[in-house]
């Protein structure tokens, strides 16, 4: 990693992971494979960014842990990338074991349990949902219909989040880095 630790992917241990390398490495993971409209790529730090809002508004009574879980929810593919669900699938059960290991060891080192509650896993994927409509619809040229078969529909938020989901635009990599550590530093030292 960029911070000089060794990250053993088969055995990752919490002591090796580092926020810096993450948020470096998720600013640089395109979402969709890269095929989505702007001048760049829609980052996996970006999404990050998404969940953990939309997890918010549509869980008002989270505490900061629960945020930062949901904003940590793809964490790992800041060294093993963001494959897309039906090539995950594919894949099959070892690779999902192999991402869930590396996440235990991501939650253990910022505080969160290894594993969370199967409630909070859910509400974090309904986010998770969400954000995959809009990008899908606003970015990846999906017709509505067509995310709706994959998705479902998106659930209700504010109108302000709802109008910047509309208005869904790529950032550089650099901007979602130091927006994905302004997010983690604001999270961790509220609580």
């Amino acid at each position: 990693m960029l911070s000089g630790r060794r990250l053993d992917l088969l055995d990752p241990s919490p002591a090796d992971i580092e926020i810096e390398d993450i948020a470096h490495g998720l600013a640089r993971v395109a979402r969709w494979n890269g095929q989505t409209q702007g001048a760049h790529a829609f980052s996996v730090a970006q999404h990050s960014l998404l969940v953990e809002e939309i997890a918010a508004v549509l869980n008002p009574g989270w505490n900061t842990k629960l945020r930062l879980a949901a904003l940590l929810h793809d964490a790992p593919e800041y060294v093993i990338g963001d494959l897309i669900s039906p090539f995950k699938t594919a894949i099959g059960l070892d690779y999902k074991a192999f991402e869930l290991k590396l996440l235990e060891a991501i939650h253990v080192r910022f505080e969160l349990p290894a594993q969370l509650p199967e409630t909070i896993g859910v509400e974090i994927k309904r986010a998770d949902r969400v954000a995959a409509f809009y990008e899908a619809t606003g970015l990846a040229g999906f017709s509505r219909e067509e995310a709706l078969i994959f998705f479902g529909e998106p659930e209700e938020t504010n109108l302000t989040l709802t109008q910047r989901l509309l208005a869904l635009s790529p950032m550089p990599a650099a901007d979602a880095q130091r927006l994905f550590l302004e997010r983690f530093v604001a999270l961790t030292n509220a609580r």
